[in-house]
This record gives C-alpha cells, sequence and structure tokens, in this order.
C-alpha cells in the first residue's frame, strides 16, 4: 500500500501490530501504519504459520511470545517501509516483539488496570514502552484518538487478514 495521497510527511505515524489465530490456518500477524486522522498508509501481514504439537511441548508457555512477538512481529515490522514514532499492540504476548526492534512498542488494553504511566484515550488505556522516549509518540496518540477509537485499527487488520483468508 502507497502512502495517502494526501498525507504529509510531518504527519505523526501509529502502527498497529496484532495476530490472530485461526484453527484452521494457524496464525498470521497483522500491521496496519495509520496517519494521525486513522487513514492507512501501509499495511502488512505474515503468512499463516501453524505450530507442531512437539514445539507446543518444547516450547511451553513460552511459546505465544515467541509466536506472536520474536516470530510474527519482527518480521511485520522489518517489512515495513515507514517508521512509527509509536508500534502499539492489544496482545501481551506481542510485546516480546521488543527484544527485536529499537521501536517503542505499546499495549493497548481496557481502561480498567492499575500499570504505572498509563494514558487513558476514550475506551483505551495504553500502557507505555518500559523506557519511554519523549519523541512525541503521547501526542501522536492523543491526536488519533480524537479521530478514531483507538481500538478500532486492530478491527481492520482482523478484518483484512479474514478477507485475506477467502481468495
Amino acid at each position: 500500500m502507497q502512502r495517502a495521497l494526501d498525507q504529509r510527511p510531518d504527519d505523526p505515524v501509529i502502527g498497529f501490530l496484532t495476530a490472530v489465530d485461526t484453527p484452521t490456518h494457524g496464525c498470521l500477524g497483522g500491521y496496519l501504519l495509520v496517519d494521525g486522522c486513522g487513514r492507512p498508509i501501509e499495511f502488512h501481514c505474515t503468512t499463516p504459520v501453524k505450530v507442531s504439537r512437539a514445539q507446543q511441548i518444547l516450547y511451553g508457555a513460552t511459546l505465544p511470545g515467541q509466536l506472536h512477538g520474536r516470530h510474527l512481529g519482527a518480521a511485520l515490522l522489518g517489512g515495513a517501509t515507514v517508521t512509527p514514532r509509536l508500534v502499539v499492540t492489544d496482545l501481551e504476548t506481542m510485546l516480546a516483539v521488543r527484544t527485536e526492534t529499537e521501536l517503542p512498542v505499546a499495549l493497548v488494553t481496557a481502561p480498567d488496570g492499575d500499570r504505572p504511566g498509563t494514558v487513558v484515550l476514550g475506551g483505551a488505556a495504553v500502557v507505555p514502552p518500559p523506557t519511554p522516549t519523549d519523541d512525541g509518540w503521547r501526542e501522536a496518540l492523543e491526536l488519533l484518538a480524537r479521530a478514531v477509537d483507538i481500538h478500532e485499527p486492530f478491527g481492520r487488520i482482523r478484518a483484512a487478514i479474514d478477507e485475506a483468508q477467502r481468495h
């Protein structure tokens, strides 16, 4: 996907990163980069990954983080051509991608937790990266929250992955 037609180079970009587990296809990752108005700039998805029973046994409880963050997430972030101010995910297991990138990666949750530094934006709470830098990501996220619900782009990713599986 090319840059939005009315996208200015200085517009803030936020990346949305998630994974979808399906019984038939396996696990797929999706990465949507949007501008400050919520318009798509880039979209990437992985091919399905099926985990074998042996891998489930050997990885044990570490499998979701390894699969989501280190395998799918790292591939998706590495394939993007636009660098976002912040990457957000709705999966705690995807936070394992932090060891694979220098980008700040935050967690989007429901606004009901008591995590330190959490930023509440409408119906979403954003748990910041462990060592947040002030690169304007908070302002970019606040700008985006005025245009769209912070949870909504994750729905777009899931719908796009679902559509791709049909074809």
